[in-house]
């Protein structure tokens, strides 16, 4: 008997040093791709991706977990790295290269932009791990021609299960959930009239 107690002391000590306010923050950043470089073939298009519009409660510095069908709770201890709609720009920027060689991604430098350029705008309502073991992307882009006519819109939702329990294995899922989103937007652009 005096094993189990000692056991459950150490349960307690554990689970209150991971609730002190003094347990270092970790901080994550999303996966990128896995592409060595982008082909320099003859560019036929140029797309310019604009900064992602987040939920409010998306632009905060903690990873946000669905911990039921209502209630959201943004992270103390784990952080990302940076601000989540930086990293989903570039993530995304480096995703749609990767699978539109054709196409030369730009940031959007907040010009005029380029003649003849497309421009992408996403609104991203969800993006997080949910209480059934999913990690959820979702919100709705919209394509735009040079003169800021919509030419294809649509919205999306990315589901990916996690393999395992904890944040990096939730900020891995959630790369592979923004993985999906890169491949809806370039196959909707490849249908494009050119």
């Amino acid at each position: 008997m005096r094993p189990i107690h000692w056991l459950s002391l150490a349960a307690v000590a554990l689970l209150s040093g991971c609730a002190s306010p003094s347990a270092p923050a970790e901080r994550f950043m999303l996966p990128g791709t896995t592409a060595t470089g982008v082909a320099a073939g003859n560019v036929e298009q140029v797309l310019v991706v604009q900064p992602p519009r987040l939920a409010h409660y998306l632009d905060v510095d903690g990873i946000v977990l669905q911990l039921d069908d209502i209630t959201l709770h943004a992270a103390r201890q784990h952080l990302w790295a940076e601000p989540l709609g930086r990293q989903l720009e570039r993530g995304l920027r480096a995703r749609l290269a990767e699978r539109l060689p054709e196409t030369r991604i730009l940031r959007d430098d907040g010009g005029a932009g380029q003649r003849g350029a497309l421009r992408l705008r996403l609104d991203v309502d969800t993006f997080q791990g949910r209480y059934d073991g999913v990690a959820e992307a979702g919100g709705q882009w919209q394509m735009l021609d040079d003169q800021g006519q919509v030419l294809a819109m649509q919205r999306f939702q990315v589901l990916t299960e996690l393999t395992d329990d904890g944040y990096p294995a939730l900020v891995r899922a959630l790369g592979r959930s923004w993985d999906g989103v890169a491949d809806d937007i370039a196959t909707a652009l490849r249908r494009l009239p050119r």
